[in-house]
């Protein structure tokens, strides 16, 4: 995923913010105390749990810059057993856990392009690619109008990026 950074918005906030919507510390790196971290910190959102286990994941950041031009930002890379777990880590962040409670980063950080790709193992490809299908979910009606971001959720679209259907300049 390409994200692009306000730089000036970020460094505008006290130290004090920004280890808030990190969870961890800036100057030595240390994971802020469950009992003082917002729920909303970037690292308790992408952080998934399930059963009191934590699911795996391997991620790298590679920071980029056009300085010329003023634009700065991170590419986001991740690699995990199952898709479920950056699906899950991005909805955390841009619909919230619970819903409204987003990460905070997004003020700051926006999302230009991601991608997403699924690499056999040999096991799975020597066995010709075949696995049993998923159990169809129920469909159910929603009471109320959803809102936009609910709605583009219910699509399996999340509505960040050029996912909105909106001109951006990516």
């Amino acid at each position: 995923q390409k994200y692009l950074h306000d730089l000036a918005g970020w460094n505008a906030l006290p130290t004090e913010a920004q280890e808030r919507i990190i969870g961890r510390r800036k100057l030595d790196d240390i994971e802020l105390d469950d009992a003082v971290k917002p729920t909303s910190a970037h690292n308790a959102l992408t952080t998934i749990e399930e059963n009191g286990r934590e699911f795996q994941i391997v991620r790298d950041n590679m920071p980029f810059g056009k300085v010329g031009e003023g634009e700065y930002g991170t590419y986001f890379i991740g690699y995990c057993r199952t898709p479920r777990v950056t699906e899950q880590m991005i909805e955390n962040m841009f619909i919230g856990r619970p819903p409204g409670n987003y990460d905070r980063i997004l003020d700051f950080s926006r999302a230009a392009t991601g991608t997403l790709f699924f690499v056999p193992s040999t096991t799975f490809l020597d066995a010709g690619g075949e696995v049993a299908p998923a159990a169809p979910t129920p469909a159910t009606k929603p009471t109320a109008a959803p809102s936009s971001s609910a709605a583009a959720a219910s699509e399996g679209s999340l509505g960040i990026g050029s996912l909105k259907g909106e001109k951006g300049h990516e």
